[in-house]
């Protein structure tokens, strides 16, 4: 177990952790005060968009290099942390809504927290861990501001704000879990860039 404890820390889960829970008891407690009801998508997306770039910072340890060359198999060990960071997510936002109002179902969590660290784990392996976080802030940007769905392309592009059965929010998300967590399981994290 000390293996686990180790990388643990390397990966800043309890900082990490500490982040998600604050965001995600931040955003219900203003939810409680007035929002648009418990029927907007957009809060949810909100919590779960922000857990998922607290989470993208532990995507590569401290020392690439080190990780690298470590006897260790990376592959099936990146997978996982994608998984669990996911899991994490989605129970933090279904903790909370135990205590008061009900923000999201069960399948909206789920599909979200796949399709957002899908897109921080392709973050990390296109960008760098340092910038994991970009690629799921854009996106969730773009889909609280972006006009309500007409077409089937506006639906892909805000996927995480459709109703949780809609084909084209469950196969995009699908999609950028798979192709984000198959990524970054593969090539790994990209090298941050070394001030000079």
């Amino acid at each position: 177990m000390r293996w686990l404890t180790l990388y643990i820390r390397s990966r800043q889960v309890p900082a990490s952790l500490a982040v998600v829970v604050i965001s995600t008891v931040f955003v219900w407690v203003l939810a409680r005060e007035g929002s648009e009801g418990p029927s907007d998508p957009r809060l949810p997306a909100l919590i779960l968009g922000t857990g998922t770039m607290a989470a993208s910072t532990g995507l590569s340890g401290q020392d690439l290099a080190l990780d690298r060359t470590a006897a260790i198999r990376w592959m099936p060990r990146r997978a996982a942390h994608v998984l669990m960071a996911s899991v994490l997510i989605g129970a933090v936002l279904v903790a909370v809504q135990t205590i008061g109002e009900d923000m999201a179902t069960a399948g909206f969590v789920v599909r979200d927290c796949a399709g957002l660290m899908g897109l921080a784990a392709l973050g990390a392996a296109l960008l760098g861990s340092q910038y994991a976080w970009s690629l799921p802030f854009a996106w969730l940007a773009f889909s609280l501001f972006a006009p309500p769905p007409t077409s089937a392309v506006m639906e892909v592009a805000t996927w995480m704000l459709l109703p949780p059965g809609s084909p084209a929010g469950t196969w995009t998300a699908l999609g950028l879990a798979l192709i984000g967590t198959t990524t970054y399981a593969i090539a790994g994290p990209r090298p941050n860039a070394v001030a000079s």
